[in-house]
């Protein structure tokens, strides 16, 4: 099973503006020169051992996450802004053709998971078929809604020969290129559901937009099933502890509950996801280590903590 990464940022998309783009260079040219020669004698090894927040950047594309199985069936997880990345490519292929099919999970509408539609090229092309999946009965009305004339010039309804839909049924599992996918509601203004797919014995979880704070110690306790042993863990963790008191409500995690929530869960990486989107890199790079030493302050040990990054890959096998 394969996991790529086409958006990680949460609320609104968020490029990369010119100031925190000139720090980034200014920093790297201050570090060169006293580099003692290695910055330029060496320059492609030299940046990799410069910190990750100067040298990527973490993206500023709204949710989106293909999920691959062994046979290589291909599955979306939300359509934020970063799907239009993965249209063009997708389009290099079958979907060029208009023989491509895909299934698409949903985890919710709010705007920055669906507000990728309309660009992902793929749809544009008659004969390619997607099946969207949703708990929610009225998912096709809601896309019809997004792209009414007074949001967009083109309306869903282009798309509508193309396009399925499946309401999932409380506790239904979905079979996929051999991958098993599950479902669970989250704590979230207007709902939100988590999904977890299993293929020989990996799992990956994806559990964006969900609120838990220091009192939801027991739906952490009933939702541990779950989540158990999760071998990859995609976990909500947009604010800062403060933060999160001052947003009680908004639906969103801090790091540090979800550093809480992965150890209670003994996962064995998580991945934190869904950014602020007034999160420089750096300050992204300062909240990584803050939660790993959370996580050592814990008593964590088998807990890996990663920063979720557009155009990640994780190989699960």
């Amino acid at each position: 099973m394969e996991i790529q990464l086409y958006g990680v940022r949460g609320s609104i998309p968020s490029p990369l503006r010119t100031p925190e783009y000139r720090e980034k260079i200014l920093t790297i040219l201050k570090m060169a020169e006293t580099s003692g020669g290695k910055a330029f004698s060496s320059p492609e090894t030299w940046l990799e051992t410069l910190p990750d927040y100067l040298t990527f950047v973490t993206g500023g594309n709204t949710t989106c996450i293909k999920v691959r199985s062994s046979s290589g069936d291909s599955v979306l997880i939300d359509m934020g802004t970063g799907v239009r990345v993965l249209g063009d490519e997708l389009i290099q292929g079958e979907f060029g053709k208009g023989n491509g099919e895909l299934s698409i999970f949903f985890t919710h509408t709010h705007w920055d998971h669906i507000q990728g539609i309309p660009f992902f090229k793929p749809l544009y092309i008659p004969g390619n078929k997607f099946t969207l999946y949703s708990p929610s009965k009225d998912l096709e009305d809601r896309l019809y809604y997004q792209q009414e004339p007074r949001f967009f010039p083109v309306s869903f309804e282009r798309f509508a020969d193309q396009c399925s839909f499946r309401q999932l049924k409380t506790e239904e599992a979905v079979l996929i290129g051999g991958m098993k996918i599950e479902w669970l509601p989250l704590k979230h203004p207007g709902g939100s559901v988590a999904y977890k797919f299993t293929e020989n014995g990996k799992s990956f979880i994806f559990a964006t937009d969900a609120e838990y704070t220091g009192e939801d110690l027991p739906l952490v306790v009933q939702q541990k099933p779950f989540f158990l042993g999760a071998d990859l863990l995609l976990l909500d963790s947009q604010y800062t502890l403060d933060e999160s008191f001052q947003k009680f409500d908004w639906g969103h995690t801090s790091y540090t509950m979800a550093v809480n929530c992965a150890s209670n869960w003994e996962v064995k990486t998580l991945a934190l996801t869904h950014h602020e989107p007034a999160y420089s890199d750096e300050i992204l790079a300062i909240i990584l280590d803050d939660a790993k030493t959370h996580a050592e302050n814990l008593g964590t040990k088998d807990l890996s903590i990663i920063l979720a990054r557009e155009g990640m890959k994780f190989e699960l096998v």
